[in-house]
């Protein structure tokens, strides 16, 4: 009597998986680092022959050729807009070389202005085609956007990205005694260490980001 007829019933709420397919992949070959488009992200578009003969033989008909002519431009704006992308994943991954090769810790500090100015591009070009679209690398995918970002400067005049920041919290939390955890305030003065400026709240504000609790309550006995 305890048994449920319908078993299935209960999982209709559950949301729909969302797969990432990457647009662009980015590779090392022969000491160097390559980036080409995804194939499966961006599928070729062409306009039927037969079509296109139809309409050539009927050159007085002004409404199929007005079609053809959209046709051809919707197709051209579709190859300038992937050519775009790939420019830009080129910059990016030319910036940020040390990263696909070290890691987070590597990342540089770089704004959409730096590769704008580069591709003389317009900045609000760059951050359309950096948003929710992706990049395959050996370390994983990561959303273009990904890769711009904030930094924190250092004693020697020089900056480090909020993304490499991240990383050596990470690092020294990781590593810390875990009976005698650091402070926000410690943190910050470790990093001092490293020349890097950086404020407690600033460290707080990192450390959550990461999903860090507070000194108190990551201490373990």
């Amino acid at each position: 009597l305890n048994l449920e007829p319908k078993p299935l019933k209960n999982f209709d709420s559950l949301k729909e998986t969302n797969f990432i397919i990457p647009d662009v992949l980015a590779f090392k070959e022969k000491n160097s680092w390559n980036v080409r488009l995804n194939s499966n992200s961006f599928p070729k578009i062409k306009i039927n022959q037969n079509y296109a003969n139809i309409i050539k033989s009927n050159g007085s008909n002004s409404e199929l050729n007005n079609s053809f002519q959209e046709a051809k431009w919707f197709i051209k704006s579709i190859e300038q807009r992937q050519d775009t992308i790939l420019r830009v994943s080129k910059s990016i991954v030319k910036h940020q070389k040390k990263f696909f090769e070290e890691g987070e810790i590597a990342m540089k500090p770089l704004i959409l202005k730096e590769i704008a100015e580069e591709l003389e591009l317009l900045e609000s070009t760059i951050s359309r085609v950096t948003t929710q679209k992706y990049i395959s690398t050996p370390s994983g995918v990561f959303e273009l956007k990904y890769f711009f970002g904030s930094h924190v400067s250092l004693n020697t005049g020089e900056s480090l990205s909020s993304t490499a920041t991240r990383a050596l919290i990470k690092e020294i939390i990781n590593k810390e005694n875990k009976s005698k955890p650091f402070s926000d305030n410690q943190i910050a003065n470790l990093l001092g260490d490293k020349d890097i400026k950086i404020a407690r709240r600033t460290v707080a504000k990192y450390r959550e980001s990461l999903n860090f609790l507070p000194a108190n309550l990551r201490k373990k006995l």
